[in-house]
């Protein structure tokens, strides 16, 4: 027996090292312990992965939680699971579809009129490395759903945020942003050959450059927003990378995956902490990686093209200059 103990031992060792080494690349759970009771938290994208984290996570420090998803079946099974988890009865499931302009502009509508303040928005959900599909609106679909969706949604719902202020908005980004480029000629891929990770890098990048000008313009507003990178976890946003379309892949990437790979309650550490943190109270404009701020890839802090993009996008999703359009009669802001 005892010529099993020293390999035993350095198994554990060695085993007991690799989860501190990964939880220690995972980046570790939000530092901040913060309650958020009676406020109101909008998650985009809740009825799975990262999304379905945060709102468990916010859930339980005493939000008012609304889910806002395109599957509503999911979403209800959702809000029900994280109802009984965390004994939170504020948790309820809201239709939107990011892909379609009409949807949003009845979710943001549909907020303004039921709810009296939205303290927390938290821009999570995206699409990734998908085929050359379009929203209903004619969009490339990453384009579309990661930035547009977010950007119209945001737009509309900021004179509620700044009524609510202090408030917060939070920017699901990707490191693939530094691989990203804005073609202002060809933004959805109607000249060019499509090339779908190109894609969701622009669109990420997108993201970062949206958060760097409303920043700007929310100044003095008492309303934040920053952008994060949550760290790559195991959910369904990669179900089209084919990275495990092989048993080979899966064997020899596997121990790969499992030290560099989150799991989805970790991935969501960093969106809790940018909605909860008071030491973040006033810091806006910024990017994270994971827990810390970080500087992101120099196209994302071009000034002049932060606003070109907002200009773009604004037209492209029907944000009138003047500011004046129409949700049930409800102005939209400049």
């Amino acid at each position: 027996m005892n010529r099993y103990l020293l390999p035993l031992s350095v198994l554990g060792t060695a085993v007991g090292g690799a989860v501190l080494l990964r939880d220690y690349i995972a980046g570790g759970a939000c530092p901040s312990k913060a309650t958020i009771p009676g406020k109101t938290v909008i998650v985009t994208g809740a009825n799975t992965g990262i999304g379905k984290q945060t709102a468990l996570e916010l859930a339980r420090r005493g939000g008012n939680i609304i889910l806002a998803c395109r599957d509503m079946e999911k979403c209800e099974a959702a809000a029900k699971e994280i109802r009984g988890e965390t004994l939170n009865h504020r948790v309820s499931a809201w239709h939107l579809d990011l892909a379609s302009l009409k949807s949003i502009r009845e979710f943001a509508a549909k907020i303004i009129e039921e709810e009296e303040q939205v303290h927390i928005l938290v821009n999570n959900a995206a699409v990734m490395r998908c085929p050359h599909w379009t929203t209903k609106d004619g969009f490339e679909m990453q384009f579309g759903v990661n930035h547009l969706g977010h950007f119209l949604l945001t737009n509309l719902l900021l004179d509620k945020l700044k009524a609510s202020a202090p408030s917060r908005i939070i920017n699901l980004s990707s490191l693939a942003h530094v691989a990203g480029h804005i073609d202002f000629d060809d933004l959805n891929w109607e000249k060019r050959k499509y090339d779908t990770k190109a894609a969701y890098c622009q669109s990420k990048l997108a993201v970062i450059l949206f958060t760097k000008e409303l920043s700007r313009r929310l100044q003095g507003t008492g309303v934040t927003v920053n952008a994060l990178h949550p760290g790559v976890a195991r959910t369904e946003l990669g179900r089209h990378t084919g990275m495990h379309s092989s048993a080979f892949s899966s064997f020899t990437l596997g121990p790969i995956f499992w030290l560099l790979v989150k799991s989805p309650q970790l991935a969501a550490q960093p969106s809790t902490y940018l909605a909860v943190a008071e030491e973040l109270e006033g810091v806006s404009g910024k990017y994270f990686d994971g827990l810390k701020e970080k500087a992101p890839a120099p196209e994302a802090e071009d000034e002049e093209v932060a606003q070109r993009l907002w200009a773009e996008s604004a037209r492209l999703v029907g944000l009138e200059k003047s500011g004046v359009s129409s949700v049930r009669g409800q102005p939209l802001p400049k």
